[in-house]
């Protein structure tokens, strides 16, 4: 068992997560996703509890292993315009794996519960190809392809024609989180989780990067660890209320470092960059009576003091400076119906609020995964006592375009200081879909304290 988990660990570090509410994600694992992330209060899987309360993880007793993985697909979509020139261009990056590992050990005359997880919690990426139907380039020659019947996303054409040519991102978040949670009473958990992290980016062109005279260099995938946690509390009144709270600080990841190569084969590895993960505040009121489940969070994410994203604008060399997003809020809503023998049923939406500001939507095109709506149904089916499989579909859309214009360091003026480009524009949207299948089992099991309190 402990040869499979490690093998499993290390299939996390090969995949890409995608996210939906700003650059994390909205939920772990099919049960929690299929209540739309809402488990602060309403521990109905040990992924969703480990994730977002760990305080919550003390409802479950003996041996539990959950593992989910799913296929993730975004639809992102780029527009811009420049003078005569507008177009789009559509995303060309595919399918993504989506994995999560869960394992949580307790019994049930302790007050004690103990848990390790593997969550890929946060990523973005895109790939837009490069759009050649351009006029000529920024020397005057001429581009003997150009088709002026065509349209053209100018914000897409090469370098030397003033565009940034095949925009592509490739950006994950592993954290490994060491999970205790301690019964006070009957009725009140507390729980502290120890967090590790591993992350690692991929960007071309990288506006990270001082550019010389051919523009944005291309740069290789670079990494970083780093370290956080996270505390809970969990209280079930015992006549079908429950509430719940939790902190996850920011996770402090180390300077990613860059080498990178520029369009005339010069090579740097002189870029450097931090982008922590941010603080989220969760509280949760859940309520089962009968063959209902009821959940419903809200979070907090901090975004405006975490490092890699509180910065915007230029540097003195014509660097990104950060993304410069705003704090936003997430709603979460489930409910899980289990009149059904052995096949209970959930539905679960959650909304977010946008984090990029739309004066500086420029600097967040290679981070274009924001879903306002996310829409979830979801199963599981109880194979046995100890063994249950689970599955979820989710569909979620960006709600509209977020729009801002272009902006060119070169425009820098005292009056303009993010060198905004008049009589341009750009504007992206996405839609999201993912298929997730998942199972758990518990071994030897016991009675479970989370069917007492439903």
């Amino acid at each position: 068992m402990k040869k499979i988990i490690l093998n499993l660990c290390f299939l996390f570090i090969s995949t890409v997560a995608f996210s939906q509410t700003g650059h994390i994600m909205q939920g772990v694992g099919a049960v929690n996703m299929s209540m739309g992330g809402a488990s602060t209060a309403q521990p109905l899987d040990i992924s969703g509890a480990m994730q977002w309360n760990p305080a919550a993880l003390s409802v479950f007793d003996g041996k539990i292993l959950k593992f989910d993985i799913g296929a993730f697909s975004g639809s992102p979509k780029l527009y811009s315009t420049f003078g005569p020139f507008e177009g789009s261009t559509e995303d060309d990056k595919g399918l993504s794996p989506m994995p999560a590992l869960g394992f949580v050990w307790g019994k049930a005359d302790s007050k004690h519960t103990f848990g390790i997880s593997v969550f890929g919690v946060s990523g973005f990426g895109v790939d837009f190809p490069e759009d050649l139907n351009y006029p000529q380039d920024l020397f005057g020659n001429p581009n003997p392809n150009y088709n002026p019947n065509e349209p053209s996303n100018p914000i897409n054409f090469p370098q030397r024609a003033g565009g940034f040519g095949n925009l592509a991102s490739d950006y994950m978040l592993l954290q490994v989180g060491f999970t205790w949670s301690y019964a006070v009473s009957d009725k009140f958990s507390i729980g502290i989780q120890p967090i590790l992290n591993y992350g690692a980016l991929e960007i071309g062109p990288n506006p990270l990067a001082t550019p010389n005279q051919s523009g944005y260099p291309i740069s290789e995938k670079a990494a970083s660890i780093g370290f956080g946690g996270q505390v809970g509390m969990f209280y079930d009144t015992q006549s079908g209320f429950k509430i719940g709270a939790s902190y996850k600080s920011q996770q402090y990841l180390g300077e990613m470092e860059f080498d990178s190569e520029y369009l005339d084969g010069t090579k740097t590895s002189d870029t450097k960059f931090t982008m922590n993960y941010p603080a989220v505040y969760s509280f949760g009121i859940g309520y089962s009576k009968g063959d209902i489940d009821l959940a419903v969070d809200y979070r907090y994410v901090d975004y405006e003091n975490t490092e890699g994203f509180e910065a915007s604008g230029w540097t003195p060399t014509a660097s990104v400076a950060g993304f410069g997003w705003e704090s936003i809020n997430i709603v979460s809503v489930g409910i899980q119906y289990k009149g059904i023998d052995k096949l209970p049923l959930r539905v679960g939406y959650t909304y977010s609020s946008n984090p990029i500001d739309e004066e500086l939507a420029f600097f967040s095109m290679p981070a274009t995964a924001i879903i306002q709506n996310a829409f979830q149904f979801g199963f599981s089916y109880e194979v046995s006592d100890n063994l249950s499989l689970d599955a979820v579909y989710h569909h979620g859309s960006s709600g509209g375009k977020t729009t801002g214009t272009m902006l060119n360091p070169m425009a820098i003026t005292q009056s303009n200081p993010l060198g905004v480009v008049p009589g341009t524009s750009v504007s992206y949207d996405m839609t999201t879909d993912l298929l997730m299948v998942g199972f758990s089992y518990t071994f030897n099991k016991k009675e479970v304290k989370v069917s007492e309190v439903n």
